[in-house]
């Protein structure tokens, strides 16, 4: 079969495409799909250059977390899938078990979900990014109808999702971004509030929306200066939840407003092994698939690439300022 493999730790050029042996069923519980489309995320550009989360896996790999596609095999004792089934998942891509950055995957039926009436590329954007800002808002953030949170870069793949689960639980939503174009498709997403990070003081401009409160949870999904800059967004008593490493800050005033702060990290289930946390997982995808049916949730595809330019996938994701997802086609 046809995969892009992570022949080296280095930049995009290290990704090729070559042609490796088909996966087969190892267990009674797995099912075999043919792989449609596989979403493209940040942390997949992190291990290329960083290297793989498994330090004693070896290279070349395959990369690439999300996947849909279509059920072609299962395993004796697999009840919950048929053949022809449509699903969508995250699984793999991390330098242990095979990434879908190929045509074909075998993974523990557990660990798949039926996709919602979609189209696969849209299907395979989703899954990540849906789990990720999910555990951040909710989970770690513990954010209630009435309230009202800051999602900082909300256009991107984890913050434009975040908007539509924040509304749907009956929240206020104050975003950032760096552009008209931006500025309009999150308002379409349902943001009651954009800053233009680049042009305004953003804690200045949080704390004028709020009457000087601040509000009740910041969602940081860029790294420590925005964290570093949250602190005075967020009221007293309120949360702040990270998806990066906010380590060798200073934290006075955060501990001055009593703060909670949490980190989200969506892959930890994967990489400790923790089965009854994927399983929430799937709960969760099952929830937002409904979502997605009834209208309510949309994931936006910014690039649909063939399978072949992973490369220029990976620049495009490094280079930033992407709305939305990007999506290899199979």
């Amino acid at each position: 079969m046809k995969a892009i493999l992570m022949t080296a730790v280095g930049g995009s050029d290290v990704l090729q495409e070559q042609d490796i042996a088909e996966p087969h069923l190892t267990t009674a519980t797995q099912i075999k799909v043919r792989l449609h489309a596989a979403g493209v995320n940040p942390v997949d550009t992190k291990i290329r250059k960083g290297g793989l989360f498994y330090p004693n896996a070896p290279l070349p790999a395959v990369l690439g977390c999300d996947g849909a596609g279509e059920v072609v095999e299962i395993g004796a004792n697999v009840s919950d899938f048929k053949i022809g089934d449509k699903v969508w998942f995250c699984n793999g891509g991390l330098g242990r078990e095979q990434g879908n950055y190929a045509q074909f995957t075998v993974i523990e039926s557990r660990h798949a979900s039926l996709m919602p009436n979609v189209d696969f590329q849209i299907a395979a954007a989703a899954p990540l990014v849906l789990i990720t800002a999910w555990g951040a808002l909710f989970e770690r953030g513990n954010l209630q109808a009435g309230q009202t949170v800051l999602i900082h870069a909300g256009a991107g793949g984890v913050g434009h999702v975040a908007i539509q689960l924040a509304k749907i639980a009956g929240a206020k939503v104050i975003t950032t971004v760096s552009s008209d174009e931006k500025a309009e498709f999150v308002k379409s997403l349902g943001a009651d509030e954009v800053i233009f990070y680049h042009q305004t003081d953003v804690a200045a401009e949080v704390n004028r929306l709020t009457n000087g409160r601040g509000v009740d949870l910041v969602f940081d999904t860029v790294g420590a200066d925005v964290f570093k800059l949250s602190i005075p967004c967020t009221a007293h008593f309120g949360r702040i939840v990270t998806l990066l490493d906010a380590s060798n800050l200073d934290l006075s005033e955060a501990r001055m407003r009593n703060l909670l702060i949490g980190f989200e990290l969506m892959l930890t289930p994967m990489l400790r092994d923790l089965d009854v946390e994927r399983d929430k997982h799937i709960a969760l995808l099952k929830k937002c698939a409904e979502f997605i049916n009834a209208g309510k949730l949309k994931i936006h595809v910014s690039d649909v690439l063939p399978l072949s330019d992973a490369k220029k996938a990976h620049d495009l994701i490094e280079a930033g300022h992407t709305m939305g997802k990007i999506v290899l086609a199979i």
